[in-house]
């Protein structure tokens, strides 16, 4: 997440009321997760296992709870709870607007695009030219979407992400300052949930096509040309590349690549990252000749337990 104008790091530090180690006027350009940070950014970090991981990272801005070492180029803001801080950012620089109508005046709506019943868009909502949005979606804010898009029946683009800090009284919601995008000549069946990224977008690449009842979790590229088929569940900050096609009720663990080509078969759970041009089959996933190779020797055990019991 960009700030609309570069701010120093005196005034972050005011904003959110802690103690900073660098040159007041540091500029800081916006905030970010670790994952896709840049020069400019904050990144927050609140456990030591990882604070080399954030020092170390393309943030030039590290806001945790322990005075360190300033790495060369690189400030500090010195917060008693950096989680909570963070959120106290997002909600500074992206609060939420309630909305007063169903179709919210700053939104912008492109040429021959169709808007059935019951549609809501949201705060500074882009769609682009020949879309068709069917009765009961709901467009957050900032969604944006582009040309010859199609969203099925109550479809909800940019819900808030699934996650959360675990404190021993409560759990304690990271608020989420990112949006979704849609690139163009998607198609979004009914029912599916894309949740907003934390502090950048969840997107959804051009050509890609979803089925009924999707799930999107936030951070998450679905990338060019995918087809996601019935009741898939994808965790966040998941990178799917190009022309990947995952079956029925598949569920993918957070922070794992799926590479260009893969195919993922009905009902397989993937926890790790795939190869290119693989099919994938089971829970947890591997090569799909190889675990239908595993399935057939299991067939084969009784067989072979009997004979043993022969031999005795």
């Amino acid at each position: 997440m960009k700030f609309p104008r570069q701010q120093t790091l005196e005034e972050i530090a005011r904003i959110i009321d802690c103690d900073y180690i660098g040159n007041a006027e540091f500029p800081v350009l916006g905030m970010n997760e670790i994952h896709i940070v840049q020069p400019g950014d904050i990144v927050f970090v609140d456990h030591p296992k990882y604070y080399d991981k954030a020092l170390n990272s393309k943030a030039t801005i590290i806001l945790l709870n322990k005075k360190v070492d300033i790495p060369e180029g690189k400030a500090l803001l010195i917060s008693k709870d950096p989680f909570n801080d963070f959120n106290k950012l997002t909600n500074h620089f992206k609060p939420f607007i309630s909305a007063n109508s169903m179709i919210a005046e700053t939104a912008t709506i492109g040429n021959n695009t169709i808007l059935q019943p019951n549609v809501f868009v949201g705060n500074n909502v882009q769609i682009g030219d020949d879309c068709t949005i069917h009765s009961n979606v709901c467009i957050y804010d900032n969604t944006v979407i582009g040309n010859n898009v199609t969203i099925h029946c109550g479809t909800v683009l940019g819900a808030d992400a699934f996650y959360y800090k675990n404190r021993p009284e409560k759990y304690d919601k990271l608020l989420s300052g990112g949006n979704v995008v849609i690139e163009d000549n998607v198609d979004i069946g009914a029912l599916c949930t894309i949740d907003k990224g934390v502090s950048d977008s969840t997107r959804i690449c051009e050509g890609t096509k979803l089925d009924n009842q999707v799930h999107i979790g936030h951070d998450t590229i679905l990338g060019r040309r995918c087809l996601v088929a019935s009741q898939v569940g994808i965790s966040g900050c998941v990178i799917i590349e190009d022309f990947v096609t995952i079956w029925g009720q598949v569920g993918v663990k957070s922070d794992v690549i799926i590479a260009t080509g893969t195919e993922i078969y009905a009902q397989s759970g993937i926890g790790q990252s795939t190869i290119e041009n693989r099919t994938y089959f089971g829970s947890p996933a591997m090569e799909a000749r190889d675990k239908l190779r595993e399935m057939a020797y299991l067939k084969k055990l009784p067989d072979i337990i009997d004979k043993l019991d022969k031999l005795k």
